[in-house]
């Protein structure tokens, strides 16, 4: 069974800079991969890949990080070490939804929201929270009636819509919360006029422990998406996957064998696991 997912942040050159800035910024933090283009590192003991992709895909606010703080001296120590060199798109205050809440980006561009609740024990602490905006605006809730039909261990922990005299219309998602394969989601639609959408430089990566898993996951969310090379793809709602075999990271740790299965999987749509053994 597949074990994980994960985010998978595209960055032009400097994962290295950027996974050291955030191990300064959270308590819990450290590198677990340094290599020239993938640089993985835990942050409160989830997992992040950073790619160093080159200058093609940029982050915007479509897919933030939602950090959850049960103190307002955490939530200020994190907003402050965030906003060195970053922007504020909401600022630190008291909003409807908390009463201690801030929006900002990065000096990498990416998107954080800093929100104070009580965190159950155990519980994911950053949280990926997509924003439906322009053509995908309204398509939160079957985003995640399509996830919860498609991973194992799902489930959906809160889901809160627009009523009447509401800034959007009756029925658009305010706020959703769900479980896919171990991992907490979160999902809003956000009406008005937007210049972003979902692309590249965020995308989720499922860990697949054989062929079988990775020809279901590549099927199901490729359905009504596109495909894309080495195991790239985007569903129908513009979010993009990487479906990987977990042998991969193994392979491509072995000097001898890391150079024919990197050429073999360049030429790949889908992975195909007995091709790169063989490689």
């Amino acid at each position: 069974m597949a074990k994980q997912i994960y985010p998978c942040l595209w960055f032009d050159g400097n994962a290295k800079e950027a996974a050291t800035f955030y191990g300064a910024v959270f308590e819990q933090a450290k590198i677990t991969v340094d290599t020239p283009m993938v640089v993985n590192f835990e942050l409160e003991g989830q997992k992040f890949m950073g790619l160093n992709g080159g200058p093609h895909f940029k982050f915007n606010p479509s897919i933030s990080f939602m950090v959850t703080c049960s103190t307002d001296t955490e939530i200020q120590t994190i907003w402050d070490k965030l906003m060195d060199g970053g922007s504020a798109m909401m600022d630190l205050g008291k909003y409807p939804w908390s009463e201690n809440y801030g929006w900002l980006t990065d000096r990498f561009g990416l998107s954080w929201q800093i929100m104070k609740r009580e965190l159950a024990e155990g519980a994911q602490k950053i949280t990926p929270c997509f924003l439906f905006t322009g053509p995908q605006y309204g398509n939160g809730q079957a985003c995640i009636q399509q996830y919860i039909s498609i991973f194992p261990y799902a489930s959906i922990t809160h889901i809160q819509l627009y009523g009447e005299n509401a800034p959007q219309p009756i029925g658009k998602l305010m706020h959703g919360q769900f479980n896919i394969l171990h991992a907490t989601f979160m999902a809003m639609d956000g009406m008005g006029n937007h210049n972003f959408q979902f692309n590249e430089a965020i995308s989720f990566v499922v860990g697949c422990e054989d062929q079988q898993e990775i020809d279901f996951f590549w099927d199901k969310l490729t359905e009504g998406g596109e495909p894309g090379r080495c195991g790239w793809l985007k569903d129908r709602f513009g979010i993009s996957w990487q479906v990987v075999p977990n042998i991969l990271g193994e392979l491509m740790t072995d000097p001898e064998k890391a150079p024919a299965v990197t050429k073999a999987f360049m030429q790949m749509n889908k992975f195909d696991i007995a091709t790169l053994l063989k490689a």
